[in-house]
């Protein structure tokens, strides 16, 4: 039995449930652009393909960018960094150029809690809950730092709180948790909430919190539609979600869908806002549709923010 660190506090789950928060009214208001770019661009790179596809430089080159937008102060070049160490770098002898390294993980992370930043507090609980990185394992600790991460918005640790809950019988909890992960754009919350609905025979609403999840950029959501709009799976495979609401299926969606969910699963990082206006759903007629960038979010213009 460890102390809980100062500050944080037990984690009840037939306690209150945490209010509402946002990651982002947490994290520093504005960012250095020159650190950022690198970044950006950086990150751009290592999502441009598969990771056995690139050489052995070009991941060397990645590497260091990350590092030095990191040591420039940079937390998004931090928290990539972070993931490299926990993951390694390269997953092929002939292009690996970083081992994992827990202790170098969890250091990063713990920077990230002095700074009090949600995601430092959930990756913190993570090493607690399976003891690696010197984070010694003790579970009280863990979820005393996913409520501190859910309390300060972190999405991730939101949807750990609801799983709680949904283990305790709680669904009203868990909805809420839910639910404050999908107002922030949270593609796995969205998701869950679409598959709660279509179990509770809310159909229409599973169906606009799947559009919403692409939108925010997951692919089971879009892997999900896309199957669910293919007039070749038949009914008996995928009945309830169209059939339910009396919309046929559409090849035309389903490829739009598909087309979505292979880009996910190259580059995760992409974000759909402008979906509605390229994919909208059934009864809404499909406008023209020259590939997905036409439904991705613009490129942003003026000074870096969270």
């Amino acid at each position: 039995m460890h102390a809980i660190p100062i500050g944080l506090f037990r984690f009840d789950v037939t306690g209150p449930v945490p209010v509402c928060a946002r990651w982002k009214e947490h994290m520093p208001k504005v960012r250095d652009p020159e650190p950022y770019q690198l970044y950006i661009d950086a990150r751009n790179r290592w999502r441009s393909k598969i990771e056995w596809q690139f050489t052995k430089e070009e991941l060397t080159q990645i590497l260091a960018d990350v590092r030095a937008a990191s040591d420039k102060g940079d937390w998004g070049a931090r928290a990539l960094l972070a993931y490299f160490y926990r993951h390694g770098l390269g997953p092929l002898p002939k292009n690996r150029v970083l081992d994992p390294d827990a202790d170098k993980t969890v250091a990063i992370a713990r920077m990230a809690v002095k700074a009090g930043q949600p995601w430092g507090y959930y990756d913190v609980g993570v090493a607690h809950q399976y003891g690696y990185g010197g984070a010694y394992y003790d579970l009280d600790i863990a979820w005393a730092y996913y409520l501190k991460a859910a309390e300060l918005g972190s999405p991730y640790a939101q949807m750990a709180l609801a799983e709680a809950y949904s283990d305790a019988g709680r669904k009203d909890a868990e909805e809420q948790m839910l639910r404050c992960a999908y107002q922030q754009g949270h593609g796995p919350a969205a998701t869950d909430l679409g598959r709660t609905a279509r179990a509770r025979r809310r159909f229409l609403d599973s169906l606009r919190f799947h559009h919403d999840a692409v939108k925010f950029g997951s692919k089971d959501s879009a892997v999900h539609l896309y199957l669910a709009f293919d007039s070749d799976a038949g009914a008996s495979k995928w009945p309830s979600l169209l059939d339910e609401l009396g919309i046929d299926r559409d090849p035309e969606r389903y490829r739009r869908y598909l087309e979505i969910a292979e880009a996910l699963d190259l580059n995760p990082d992409l974000r759909f806002s402008r979906l509605d206006s390229f994919l909208p759903l059934p009864p809404a007629e499909l406008p023209e549709w020259r590939g997905i960038k036409d439904a991705m979010d613009p490129e942003p213009s003026g000074p870096p923010a969270y």
